[in-house]
């Protein structure tokens, strides 16, 4: 979603102050119009930022700007505390919704100020969550702080932070499901390793992840193998019998397909070397 998207001149105002780390103007425009806290934006957006709170702009997720102000922390705790005191009915919604936000988002990350925002909304009333989409999106070590705030520990986490006796705790209880999400994480993450670890226990490299384990799960662990650029993981799931003709559910890509796609897309001379090689290697079988 744009900001020229939006018609609203007040809302303009309001995330223009966001943007800017303009805290004092922020706040002034909230006291004139509470309904800048209250209300919802209706946009004709169908995807997981249709309709937002004016507090879910702080994680610029999805991205508009691709950078966050120095003062980011106090502008969220600003807007947190004006959406408790001003529209109590939708308060925890806004503030865990938020969390989610913040915890997948690439501009927090990358910002440096993830781990903070996290803290700060949790502070102010958000119930932890959002692991699992922060371990979808690349952001591991937000995944792992949220889980010490306390979050649920999932498999998938435990096997992409490498712990031990965390997997083998957990794994007994796994559903197959979950155990498929656990892998393709891994794969994701082009933790071999871990790959090898998992295949060793005799997890079937086939089929989908959880659809409603906040991973994504549209691809096998062999697509998200091919994504990860690592050729080691690849070779490790087709040695253990994974398919490679199963088309992902969103491109209807075979694993192949995936690897001439993204050689084509990457913008680093080796990743495209690597996908490259992993093109190779299928095309070999």
């Amino acid at each position: 979603m744009k900001t020229f998207d939006i018609k609203n001149t007040q809302v303009l105002q309001a995330i223009a102050a966001i943007d800017s780390g303009s805290i004092a103007e922020l706040l002034d425009l909230i006291d004139k119009q509470p309904r800048l806290v209250k209300d919802r934006l209706r946009n004709h957006d169908e995807g997981y930022f249709k309709d937002p709170y004016l507090l879910w702009f702080v994680a610029d997720n999805p991205i508009r700007v691709g950078k966050l102000p120095h003062n980011i922390t106090e502008i969220t705790r600003g807007l947190a505390r004006a959406v408790k005191r001003l529209a109590p009915d939708t308060c925890q919604y806004q503030l865990d919704y938020a969390l989610g936000l913040v915890a997948s988002g690439r501009t927090p990350h990358e910002c440096g100020v993830q781990i903070a925002m996290i803290d700060l909304l949790i502070v102010e009333g958000a119930l932890p969550g959002g692991a699992m989409a922060a371990l979808a999106n690349g952001n591991l070590a937000a995944a792992q702080h949220l889980v010490g705030r306390g979050d649920h520990l999932t498999l998938a986490i435990a096997v992409c932070l490498e712990n031990i006796n965390d997997i083998n705790n957990l794994i007994a209880l796994a559903s197959p499901g979950e155990k498929l999400t656990a892998l393709a994480a891994a794969a994701h993450y082009g933790k071999a390793g871990m790959i090898k670890y998992l295949l060793d226990m005799k997890m079937d490299p086939n089929g989908f992840p959880d659809a409603n384990s906040g991973f994504h799960s549209h691809g096998t662990a062999l697509h998200q193998a091919v994504s990860s650029g690592c050729l080691n993981c690849v070779k490790l799931l087709v040695e253990a019998g994974a398919r490679q003709d199963l088309p992902d559910k969103i491109y209807n890509g075979t694993p192949l397909g995936w690897a001439t796609y993204l050689q084509s897309d990457a913008n680093e001379e080796p990743r495209k070397t690597n996908f490259y090689l992993i093109e190779d290697y299928l095309r070999s079988l």
